[in-house]
């Protein structure tokens, strides 16, 4: 019995198989579009590719003069030529505040000042006790000359004269350390003390900003250093304004985390364009080269003897070995190999094979100048 019911579900089985067999084969010969199923698929007009006896498609780029720039790109930030927080020298208690904040100050001009009456005082004093000393060494001079008096007492009369001397100098230090003048001319920012507040050395005041001229400071890779120096210029662009500049300083020694050297340049800024603390992008024009051969970077095929490119002559592939000179992130300098005139092949790079032919599908005549890092 066992056996029989086996052999039912056995044939029950092989009988759905087959149903779905007859039911599901159409389709998937509609799907395949054979009874065999799907063959390799060749996609028509491929470019690159080519059937028996058909030329190779590739690009085409006439090579004319160009002109090529190695540059330096950088970021910069601008500085002001001085800036300074300005504060006592002594201490006391803000007795006026002569600026308004964001004006124009010029070099001496005083702009607060502490109460100094006990260093006045002072001063009155020490003037009146000169007075005196000044008629008593007068006398005593005169007396001298009449051989009336020692030398040992005059000079003691004249110490006491010189010593007052110093003592007012002293107080007229401390009475200017009571004034807080410009040190240079420029524009004051926005002040941080009020009158009546006490204030000591370390009390900031105000900031005082010179940006006229403006300085730019920049950072170059160490490689250049020797080709950068005092003197050479450079461009920089804020908010999409070029503006040119020149290099006045060079930090002598190579930053040893980035490997880079910094420089700085000096802008007029008379107008006061342009404020200190923004960034800008730094360009630096190392060399110009006129009228020379440079080639899109993917046409070069290194080689272990060199490198070489692929020409299209007489409607065959033609190998040119080359040698190269200045390179960019998207152009190569020929030196030597090829010439103006000469059509290179720029794609189907792999596919070329001396002598092959070649069919044009573009030809690229455009050559404008040529501009990247070295």
């Amino acid at each position: 019995m066992k056996k029989k019911r086996l052999f039912r579900v056995i044939m029950t089985i092989t009988l759905i198989l087959v149903v779905l067999g007859i039911i599901l084969f159409p389709k998937i010969k509609d799907m395949t579009g054979s009874e065999l199923g799907p063959g390799p698929v060749t996609p028509a007009g491929a470019r690159g590719m080519r059937g028996s006896g058909q030329p190779l498609l590739a690009t085409g780029y006439l090579i004319s003069p160009v002109q090529m720039n190695e540059l330096i790109y950088s970021t910069g930030t601008l500085v002001p030529d001085e800036e300074v927080e300005l504060s006592f020298e002594g201490t006391g208690k803000v007795v006026g505040i002569h600026f308004e904040e964001g004006s124009r100050v010029k070099k001496g001009e005083l702009l607060a000042k502490i109460n100094d009456r006990p260093l006045q005082a002072q001063l009155l004093k020490l003037q009146a006790q000169r007075k005196l000393a000044e008629e008593r060494e007068f006398r005593q001079r005169q007396l001298l000359d009449r051989d009336a008096i020692s030398q040992e007492s005059y000079d003691q009369v004249s110490t006491e004269l010189q010593s007052l001397q110093a003592d007012i100098m002293l107080v007229e230090a401390r009475i200017s350390e009571t004034e807080l003048r410009a040190p240079f001319d420029g524009i004051v920012g926005l002040r941080m003390i009020s009158e009546g507040a006490f204030a000591t050395p370390q009390t900031k005041i105000v900031r005082l900003v010179k940006s006229i001229p403006l300085k730019i400071e920049f950072s170059i890779p160490e490689r250049y250093s020797g080709e950068v120096s005092p003197g050479f210029p450079i461009s920089f662009v804020v908010d999409g304004n070029t503006y040119i500049a020149t290099v006045y300083a060079v930090d002598p020694k190579v930053n040893m985390e980035t490997r880079t050297i910094v420089a700085r340049a000096l802008y007029p800024n008379r107008n006061e364009e342009l404020k200190p603390g923004r960034y800008a992008s730094v360009q630096l024009l190392l060399s110009q080269i006129e009228n020379t051969v440079a080639i899109p970077s993917q046409a070069m095929i290194p080689e272990m003897g060199g490198e070489k490119v692929f020409i299209v002559k007489n409607g065959k592939a033609r190998e040119v070995p080359v040698k190269i000179g200045l390179r960019t992130e998207s152009h190569i300098q020929i030196t030597e190999g090829l010439h103006f005139g000469d059509t290179l092949l720029i794609t189907a790079i792999l596919q070329l094979r001396q002598n092959i032919p070649v069919q044009l599908d573009s030809l690229i005549i455009d050559a404008p100048p040529v501009n990247g890092m070295p």
